[in-house]
């Protein structure tokens, strides 16, 4: 899980939600470690553990322990992740819930066992549950992740029977008064699973107004970011990451990343080399692709093109420039123009 990420929109939503129960940005940004330039696109992706300490500086500010309940009772999941949008979409919510599995790491990577689904259809003793499959210990995830389920079916379906009893592996905290009032069914703590225990019926929903149009657009651009997010998993491409927006400054140092991602110098040159490839030569290799790019789709000039990969004097670039190609890159510039 050190390498997990959530969607920047879904963790501006909590910090948009922070702010209006009482929390100050810098205090927020402070306690988090989390820079809000980072939620300006909500398809960024922020590590998990910066999303957990953004939730745990939330309710210590917002003094408001139970924050993750009202949290996801709060706002419309189309609100916050490109995933909500796809579910909505789909005919019915046994449809939608096909799609949530699909998509639902594009919201929150999470560990779970095997290949299994994120969200599990359990039948047991002639009931139906609806089970949370993930394995990593984030209390304040489960509560909000009910609360949205709950509340969003109770908010767009108010005659729609839903869920019967709610369950939680962690015990029942101070507040656990909250949990009756948000969620609205019998609360269980201590359970072996977290779950939901729920009537057949809310499969068959209807949803309202499904699109098919916009159904296959937005599972085009989610399958997009799901294929971006498969190349991030890679130490490689979470290198890669994290130096493009910083590759005109100049060389970036290793150091420097791998402190980005959360690493020891030490631990990120092992992980590197156990993908075979070093940073010396993930760099070199990114800014060959990069140069290459800006200058054959003519959206640079050749100086241009040297400053925007991290070369200072344009005389060096072109030396690289010849050693990756066998040419200058005016003549690469020319022909790719042809």
């Amino acid at each position: 899980m050190d390498r997990a990420t959530v969607s920047a929109g879904y963790a501006n939503n909590l910090f948009q939600f922070a702010l209006a129960h009482g929390a100050s940005p810098d205090a927020l940004a402070a306690g988090s470690g989390l820079d809000p330039a980072q939620l300006a696109e909500p398809d960024n992706r922020v590590p998990m553990r910066l999303y957990q300490a953004l939730m745990k500086t939330a309710q210590r500010l917002c003094d408001m322990p139970w924050l993750p309940l009202e949290l996801g009772a709060s706002n419309d999941f189309r609100e916050i992740s490109i995933v909500g949008l796809i579910c909505y979409a789909a005919p019915t919510m046994g449809e939608a819930l096909a799609e949530l599995n699909r998509y639902a790491r594009l919201a929150a990577e999470v560990t779970l066992p095997g290949k299994r689904k994120r969200f599990d259809l359990v039948q047991q003793g002639g009931e139906l549950w609806m089970l949370d499959t993930r394995r990593d210990r984030f209390p304040e995830m489960t509560e909000s992740t009910w609360s949205r389920f709950i509340n969003e079916t109770a908010r767009h379906f108010p005659e729609a029977a839903f869920a019967l009893e709610v369950h939680f592996t962690h015990s029942r905290p101070d507040y656990g008064d909250h949990f009756d009032r948000v969620l609205k069914a019998p609360v269980i703590f201590d359970s072996h699973w977290n779950a939901l225990r729920i009537d057949p019926s809310w499969l068959s929903i209807r949803l309202h107004q499904p699109n098919r149009y916009v159904f296959g657009v937005l599972t085009r651009h989610a399958d997009d970011l799901i294929a971006a997010l498969d190349t991030t998993s890679t130490v490689r491409g979470q290198v890669e990451a994290a130096i493009l927006p910083i590759l005109h400054r100049g060389e970036p140092g290793m150091a420097m990343i791998a402190r980005d991602l959360g690493l020891s110098r030490q631990t990120l040159y092992r992980r590197l080399k156990a993908e075979g490839t070093s940073f010396e030569g993930l760099l070199d290799e990114l800014r060959r692709r990069m140069a290459m790019e800006y200058l054959g789709g003519g959206r640079a000039s050749v100086n241009e093109t040297a400053y925007l990969v991290g070369f200072s004097e344009p005389s060096a670039f072109s030396r690289a420039f010849r050693r990756w190609t066998g040419v200058s890159p005016g003549a690469w510039k020319a022909r790719a123009s042809r």
